[in-house]
């Protein structure tokens, strides 16, 4: 009796194609959407007729740190929405279709703001199929509209520089000049898009006209318009006289001042010294009318002195009663005159009547003394 063995080959696993659950949404990988705007994340599905399971939906943000947990912001379970996390984010979430189950996940979200860039992650599970799909969100300033302006001076010959910019808008911005209503930019010009500057290096007429500016993102455009004119240059002899006529005009004006400076200090040294001989003047006929002795006694010195002595005591005496009278009586009155100069012409004729009405008994006692002594020394002599 033979023994017969057979060898039979059983599958561990069946070679048939699955055809499960797939998430058939096709678009951009990158949404770049403006701030304050909405944008619907796509994630339509189609399950196979083997899915017999749950239908469960979930909608997360995929953290960039690997070793961090996504974070789950909502799903859809038998028929029940749920949010999850950020409750601020609750408001703004939604599906974009009525019945997710109906092969429509899409995610819906109003009023972008920068807080919602980020990566987002849609999957599908009905048991046993399972798929999901991933997209960026990117959420961007439009630019404001930029400032143009022009720097060179807009003259013929000269290099000249139009600029544009944007205060506010999400890089990258991309600046680009454009003529209107005039066809394109002559040649000469470069523009940097990247800082907005239009160059001329020569600028003559050809490029005078209105330029065009515009910034742009991504998410938006502005402009903004500068008019550019050729002016001539102005004629260089013409500036030179004119520049120096007005110097020479300059020293003029200086020297008239200069002079009428000068002739107006010297007109009036010349009225104060006017005026001070005339209050001498007045001080003197007011003495000789109210008071002749004084001038009696100056004129009986001045006589005295061209008198010859012959006799040396004679003149000794002549001096020592005569002349300290004398000479302290007239440097009295010549000291109260000069502080009288300096006032005004009514002030000036009080101040010299005071001084005279003060001087009166002095003068008096001087004279009589005077007057004796002369005559004892006339006696003596003869």
């Amino acid at each position: 009796k033979s023994n017969r063995y057979h060898t039979a080959v059983v599958p561990l696993y069946s070679t048939d194609r699955c055809v499960c659950l797939q998430v058939t949404s096709k678009g951009p990988q990158t949404i770049r959407k403006a701030e304050g705007e909405s944008v619907t994340l796509g994630c339509s599905y189609k399950p196979s007729p083997r899915d017999t399971g749950e239908l469960d939906i979930e909608w997360s943000v995929i953290s960039p740190d690997t070793t961090q947990k996504d974070q789950m912001l909502v799903s859809y379970t038998s028929g029940t929405k749920y949010f999850f996390g950020n409750h601020a984010f609750e408001k703004e979430l939604s599906f974009a279709a009525g019945d997710p189950s109906m092969g429509d996940a899409s995610l819906s979200i109003a009023l972008l703001s920068p807080a919602h860039t980020a990566t987002y992650q849609c999957k599908v599970k009905k048991a046993p199929g399972v798929d999901m799909h991933k997209m960026s969100l990117m959420v961007m300033a439009k630019p404001s509209v930029p400032k143009c302006w022009v720097e060179g001076g807009e003259l013929i010959g000269n290099p000249v520089s139009l600029h544009c910019e944007s205060a506010k808008g999400s890089t990258p911005l991309k600046y680009t000049w454009r003529r209107e209503r005039a066809g394109s930019i002559a040649d000469g010009a470069a523009q940097n898009s990247v800082t907005g500057e239009l160059k001329i290096s020569n600028h003559s007429e050809s490029f005078a006209g209105t330029y065009l500016c515009e910034a742009n993102n991504a998410v938006g455009v502005e402009s903004c318009t500068l008019n550019l004119k050729a002016n001539k240059p102005p004629n260089r002899a013409a500036v030179i006289v004119g520049t120096i006529v007005g110097s020479l005009l300059l020293i003029f004006i200086f020297l008239v001042f200069v002079v009428l400076l000068y002739w107006k200090l010297s007109s009036r040294r010349r009225y104060e010294k006017e005026f001070s001989n005339d209050i001498r003047y007045s001080a003197d006929a007011a003495v000789g009318a109210i008071f002749p002795s004084v001038l009696q006694i100056s004129h009986t010195q001045n006589s005295l002195k061209k008198q010859s002595f012959p006799s040396y005591k004679s003149q000794k005496l002549h001096q020592s009663y005569i002349s300290p009278a004398l000479a302290f009586t007239q440097g009295f009155l010549i000291l109260e005159m000069e502080s009288c100069r300096f006032l005004s012409a009514r002030t000036a004729c009080i101040c010299i009547l005071v001084i005279v009405l003060h001087s009166i008994s002095f003068h008096a006692a001087t004279y009589e003394g005077s007057h004796q002594c002369n005559t004892a020394l006339i006696i003596a002599e003869v």
